[in-house]
């Protein structure tokens, strides 16, 4: 059962969030026009009246940048304000994951982005870990990933994400926790949320941003802090052999955090994983406000 706070953004201003509500014939609802945003935030540990957010914003200029796909421009300013306002009224005190979601909001049935109403909404939920620190198991999904020319992969566009679910329940219903995609290349993309690392002698190697991944905000901080550590970093296409062989495989994702793959469809992969730990240690601290090199990394909210 998810947990949602008590109050959410709509129309403007933060409502009670079971007050909240669109019509049925909203055309986002059936065409998946839409864009939305996933961040995480988290209680400071050492103030009680402040909340942590990481990397806001990056999170709000992929968003704008999204909404932009949808022919809707919509500030990064009016953004903030509302976020803002939204956990300052909720005052939460469990770690929680924020939605903020642009949707045309119109009630027509053409299929269009021209001439038609959009809108905005935030609401949040409670989350702890989405995916098992401990490990998931994988398989290679029948689905392939989506092509950048029939669809904005660089903006989360909800009607994208079809394909994540086909991924998704088809990996959980055959008895694996998560999904891996190939692209029409036949390269390894990205799982149905995450993106995919591998380590291969004391390399981090990640699939490239012209192999139909989305362009993730974990994957690009990690990538920063790898380099940081003198581990050397190789964005290109990944081959399906290459994660059966590799010494480290994880994914990375604001839900996700950094998760390892403990197994991928038959293949037991190695428990040691030096790299990946050393870069989750450092994520955490991070997030948890206790990196002073990396402390522009956190937008901190006062609750009072």
């Amino acid at each position: 059962m998810h947990k949602f706070l008590p109050y959410a953004w709509f129309n403007g201003q933060c409502i009670p969030f079971a007050e909240a509500k669109i019509s049925i014939a909203t055309h986002a609802l059936h065409y998946g026009t839409a864009a939305f945003g996933g961040m995480r935030a988290i209680p400071c540990p050492s103030n009680e009246n402040q909340f942590l957010l990481f990397r806001t914003e990056k999170h709000i200029k992929r968003l704008v940048q999204s909404a932009r796909f949808l022919l809707t421009e919509i500030s990064e300013e009016y953004i903030y304000s509302a976020l803002e306002k939204t956990i300052k009224k909720n005052k939460p005190t469990n770690p929680i994951y924020i939605r903020p979601f642009v949707y045309t909001s119109d009630l027509g049935i053409a299929p269009r982005l021209h001439n038609i109403e959009t809108d905005f909404f935030i609401y949040c939920i409670e989350l702890g870990d989405y995916l098992s620190p401990d490990g998931v198991t994988c398989r290679m999904s029948s689905w392939t990933r989506q092509e950048d020319r029939s669809l904005p992969l660089r903006g989360k566009i909800s009607g994208a994400y079809i394909t994540s679910s086909l991924a998704k329940t088809e990996a959980s219903l055959s008895g694996f926790d998560e999904a891996l995609l190939l692209n029409s290349n036949g390269k390894v993309s990205e799982a149905s949320g995450m993106n995919l690392f591998i380590v291969r002698n004391n390399e981090l190697i990640t699939p490239s941003v012209d192999q139909d991944i989305l362009e993730g905000i974990t994957r690009a901080s990690v990538i920063e802090l790898a380099q940081s550590m003198g581990i050397k970093v190789i964005e290109r296409a990944v081959d399906k052999t290459e994660l059966f062989i590799a010494d480290e495989v994880f994914l990375t994702g604001t839900a996700a955090k950094i998760t390892p793959i403990k197994k991928i469809e038959s293949t037991t992969l190695a428990s040691d994983r030096p790299v990946m730990n050393k870069l989750k240690s450092m994520l955490t601290e991070i997030t948890e406000g206790r990196s002073k090199d990396y402390d522009n990394w956190i937008t901190r909210i006062n609750l009072n």
